[in-house]
């Protein structure tokens, strides 16, 4: 009687012990299938900002370098050869020296949209220089003062803008200085002409 409970107990104690190493080898393999590291996005995670200059990013970054889009410089409209772009800043000064930075620019506009008319000469020279009737139409090179003058830095900062392509000269082709105009050439300005605008000294018009 002793010796069969002996063997109960013994066989219930192996029973227990297989079940236990049983559940033990579940949890090793569920534990090896555990990735070793867990990543996750806090809730507090912030999509970072992008700088961004008219809609487009202010900073594009490849590799190594780094444009800055604003301050990238503005190309030039106009590729002149250097003799016609001295003759533009010596015009504008001859013409405009004592006008503010829009005065010149209106001047150096003038003379690049008669470079761009059918009406006059193609080159900045070849309409600073051009005569009709043995009259030169820029009155500082009839009576001298545009081969004598050295443009000024102001002068060279508005052709500049204009070479670029600022224009604010609604099409003009012509300029004039009324209190200093002759009288007959005024009537013509008046009567051939289409008035577009005045500022500063100068009244600007164009073909009707």
């Amino acid at each position: 009687m002793y010796k069969k409970f002996v063997m109960q107990m013994f066989l219930c104690n192996m029973i227990f012990l297989s079940g236990w190493f049983c559940v033990k080898e579940v949890q090793l393999s569920k534990l090896s299938a555990t990735p070793a590291f867990k990543t996750s996005l806090s809730e507090g995670y912030v999509t970072p900002k992008v700088d961004r200059f008219f809609g487009i990013p202010k900073r594009a970054a490849s590799g190594q370098r780094i444009v800055d889009y604003s301050v990238i410089e503005k190309e030039y409209k106009y590729d002149l050869a250097a003799g016609d772009y001295e003759a533009l800043l010596k015009i504008v000064q001859a013409e405009a020296g004592n006008e503010d930075e829009m005065g010149k620019m209106l001047v150096a506009g003038v003379v690049m949209n008669r470079v761009n008319s059918r009406r006059f000469p193609n080159t900045v020279t070849d309409v600073v220089l051009q005569q009709k009737g043995g009259v030169y139409q820029f009155s500082p090179v009839a009576i001298g003062t545009y081969q004598k003058t050295k443009p000024s830095q102001e002068t060279i900062d508005a052709v500049e803008k204009v070479l670029k392509g600022e224009d604010y000269t609604e099409g003009a082709l012509y300029f004039v200085s009324r209190k200093s105009a002759d009288p007959e050439r005024m009537r013509w300005f008046d009567n051939s002409l289409t008035k577009l605008f005045e500022h500063g000294g100068h009244e600007f018009f164009t073909n009707p």
